[in-house]
């Protein structure tokens, strides 16, 4: 083994990539449902192989600029993610899930730290536990920067490495239970209190109409039906297409051969008998009146109508709080089928009585002309490129860095965001302002995706692979108990307390409250297993702004931790 340590250290490039690789196949790996993930599994793995290999004599380390970068590429891609959401949660409805956020972060913070001190555990405990307990990998590195910037002060003759070894340390020994905790408080909460979540989502779905979003496979059903008839019924003929619409609302003529014309969908158009006439409608609408214009003819030509598919973001601020049933009565009726909604870049239940927020993201598809005027009323069209601006992820990441560097004293040192911290910002800022323009500089989900899953998982691998060595030297028995306890009641505690205020203070509908608790922790696993425990996509529904704001300061609170434990 010897040998192959020894030829791993000499390329480091590949040994990055094997522990990446090894984490994926590990984080895929799972006991009842339940495993590592992705992430953890690169601790184990990267810090597995250096500590193994120290045994032998070898010491295995990776280049900390590659370190550095992608985990700026990762906190700048979270920026993204959860910027519009972030801004919306400061208001409206959103403000019970932002307070139910922020209680469990601070409350997470305060229990790292608390128990960080009265137990004297070494430094870096506290960001580690936090990380790992709260399952926010990202604060492993805004911990670092507090290192890093010399807030947080090291000890005659401690190094960064061992600090940094000791934040990887804890998270890894935390974030097991703070992943497989969550899940199992998300889902047993309501049973505990003796509340059927299962009932109170039936009940929130029939006076909501909200379907199930987690139905999966491919379905024959199709909300929106375009078809051509041939105008037979005396009673229609004669009518103009402006006088059809008026009598029966429910349809949307979008076509009119005659003979070899096509005379398109004209309000002033006079139908004729012999007329094939392109209808659009819903599909119950389409089978309630059949006959009414006459027989059903393939007329490929009629039915030749540009359809369309796209993102429409909502900003116009007359449709904010206006509930989905209300888009009936507009001229769009019948022509367009809404397929989902993304709120916060996740897909929500949604219903006759969803209520609109400026920044949704509605999938829509249909006619191409009803689109555009769907666009031109809610806010603005998205047919983004799957190329990504790179001109404005490099002004972002400038812009990230310079708000970083900013500082002001404090406590006889320097204080700052640091980089790690400006770059979220900066993704929080340029999302903000790309999602009201959009899209001028578009980074679609795919590469948003590469930019936190690549980033964090390399971030993660190449902090075990350098804290692997030192592990052995750390870690004793009781320095693990005492972490392993610590992250247990700092995972368990906050979600509870959330629980029992959102349950009983703001009377928040129990399934939608197992949502806005996995949300308040930032986890979307809780969410999702919660939703099949109760066969309901209702808890998605108090996801999205929790999820948004305790991503931005459970980042930021690894740095805090790192200065309030000294």
């Amino acid at each position: 083994m010897e040998v192959a340590f020894k030829w791993f250290a000499a390329n480091p490039y590949i040994l990055l990539f094997f522990v990446v690789g090894g984490a994926v196949l590990l984080g895929k790996a799972t006991i009842k449902g339940y495993g590592f993930g992705m992430v953890a599994s690169a601790i184990i793995v990267g810090a597995g192989i250096s500590a193994w290999a120290s045994t032998h004599g070898v010491k295995m380390e990776l280049n900390n600029f590659a370190k550095s970068l992608f985990y700026y590429l990762f906190m700048y891609g979270v920026g993204l993610r959860v910027g519009p959401s972030f801004i919306n949660s400061l208001k409206g409805d959103g403000l019970k899930f932002t307070f139910l956020a922020v209680f469990c972060s601070v409350l997470g913070l305060l229990g790292a730290v608390g128990l960080t001190r009265l137990w004297d555990l070494p430094d870096g405990a506290a960001g580690g536990i936090l990380a790992g307990a709260m399952t926010m990998s990202a604060a492993i590195g805004s911990a670092e920067e507090a290192v890093k910037q010399g807030v947080f002060k090291l000890a005659e003759g401690q190094t960064f490495e061992q600090v940094s070894g000791m934040i990887a340390l804890s998270y890894g020994l935390t974030y097991i239970w703070g992943t497989v905790g969550i899940i199992l408080i998300c889902k047993y909460l309501p049973r505990i209190w003796g509340v059927d979540a299962k009932a109170a989502a039936k009940q929130y779905e029939e006076e909501n109409g909200v379907r199930n979003v987690d139905d999966a496979g491919l379905t024959g059903y199709r909300p929106l039906s375009l078809r051509a008839y041939r105008l037979e019924n005396d009673a229609v003929a004669g009518q103009s297409v402006r006088q059809f619409l008026q009598r029966y609302p429910q349809y949307k003529i979008v076509n009119v051969g005659r003979g070899d014309e096509r005379l398109g969908a004209r309000e002033d158009i006079v139908l004729q008998k012999g007329d094939v006439i392109a209808l659009g409608g819903r599909l119950e609408a389409m089978t309630e009146n059949m006959g009414l214009i006459g027989p059903e003819v393939p007329d490929s030509k009629v039915l030749n109508v540009p359809l369309d598919q796209a993102e429409i973001l909502i900003t116009n601020k007359k449709f904010e709080g206006r509930e989905l049933k209300e888009l009936r009565n507009t001229p769009l009726a019948g022509t367009i089928a809404l397929h989902h909604i993304e709120r916060a870049g996740e897909t929500i239940p949604m219903g006759l009585n969803t209520k609109l927020e400026r920044f949704d993201v509605l999938f829509v598809g249909g006619v191409k002309s009803s689109i555009d005027q769907a666009a031109a009323l809610l806010g603005k069209v998205a047919r983004p490129s799957t190329s990504t601006d790179l001109l404005t992820l490099s002004l972002g990441m400038i812009l990230g860095f310079l708000i970083g560097a900013i500082t002001f004293p404090l406590a006889g040192s320097n204080v700052g965001l640091g980089n790690a911290g400006g770059l979220l910002v900066s993704g929080v800022i340029v999302s903000s302002i790309v999602s009201r323009l959009r899209f001028f500089g578009s980074t679609p989900n795919a590469a948003r995706n590469i930019l936190e899953d690549l980033g964090l998982v390399v971030f993660i691998a190449i902090v075990g692979v350098n804290a692997g060595a030192g592990l052995i030297t750390q870690l004793t028995g009781a320095v693990a108990v005492k972490i392993l306890v610590a992250g247990f009641i700092v995972c368990t505690v906050p979600p509870i307390l959330v629980w029992a205020i959102g349950y009983h203070w703001m009377k928040i509908n129990p399934a939608v409250l197992m949502g806005g608790v996995a949300g308040a922790r930032s986890h979307s696993g809780p969410a999702r297993e919660a939703a099949k425990e109760i066969d309901s996509s209702v808890p998605w529904i108090g996801f999205p702004v929790g999820y948004a704001v305790s991503g931005v300061l459970l980042t930021v609170f690894g740095y805090v931790a790192m200065v309030m434990s000294k």
